[in-house]
């Protein structure tokens, strides 16, 4: 798994590199190591490179990984979370980064209740508008924010973002900024703070940092390319 740790130091110096560049510290930005499709072996050579938090896609994918891996790792969910793996997911990962509906924020606020739960979540923004994929039109959510914001069991912490794929890294900045910018708007008319911003992945991480991400999302830059497969559902569609 000598490449696995190989990946992992060239993308933390460029992770490095680009928050020097953006006028903040190493300590301002997370890397989460997006391990979906990955088997424990890659994750574990990750994990003994100094790697400590993961992003998981399916409920039972994690389900069967974690408990084959150090009681350290870290897991965060990123990929849709359907209304019947909730309670099942709550337990599991310690940052959510997809609620991407008033009536999924609804669902998850009535089992974190049953269950006596505060999970800490991220609101999905569809920035570009896209068909094939679900969040938050930028409208829509702040017309929500009301409501989300009347949810005592959520701890909303920020918003994430999957912007168009595209040839270069320069064309998703203004995605990027569109998110900052929604996010800057919402602080200033709800007074509140949502201090994440989950936004870039292994072909635009540098230029999400740029324009103030907080989490990365990188798989391919660490673990290589995955194995091609026809997406079955929306959370495939995750390619990281």
């Amino acid at each position: 798994m000598e490449s696995v740790a190989g990946n992992l130091k060239l993308v933390q110096a460029r992770v490095a590199a680009a928050v020097e560049k953006s006028g903040r510290t190493v300590a301002d930005v997370q890397m989460i190591a997006v391990s979906k499709k990955q088997d424990s072996e890659k994750v574990r050579a990750a994990f003994d490179a100094g790697q400590t938090t993961f992003g998981e896609s399916r409920v039972q994918e994690a389900k069967a990984k974690i408990p084959l891996l150090p009681s350290g790792v870290r897991w965060h969910f990123i990929g849709h979370l359907q209304k019947n793996k909730i309670r099942h997911a709550l337990p599991l990962f310690e940052l959510f980064h997809s609620v991407d509906s008033l009536a999924l924020a609804n669902d998850i606020e009535r089992i974190s209740s049953e269950e006596g739960m505060r999970p800490r979540v991220l609101l999905e923004v569809n920035v570009a508008g896209e068909g094939s994929k679900i969040g938050f039109q930028p409208d829509a959510l702040v017309a929500a924010m009301e409501s989300l914001l009347q949810l005592r069991r959520l701890e909303i912490e920020g918003l994430m973002a999957i912007p168009p794929l595209a040839p270069e890294a320069e064309d998703s900045r203004r995605y990027f900024v569109m998110l900052r910018e929604l996010r800057d708007r919402i602080e200033r008319e709800f007074r509140t703070r949502l201090p994440q911003l989950s936004m870039g992945m292994s072909n635009d991480y540098e230029v999400a940092i740029e324009e103030g991400a907080t989490l990365v999302r990188v798989g391919t830059a660490i673990f290589g390319a995955r194995a091609a497969v026809k997406a079955t559902s929306r959370a495939e569609l995750f390619e990281h």
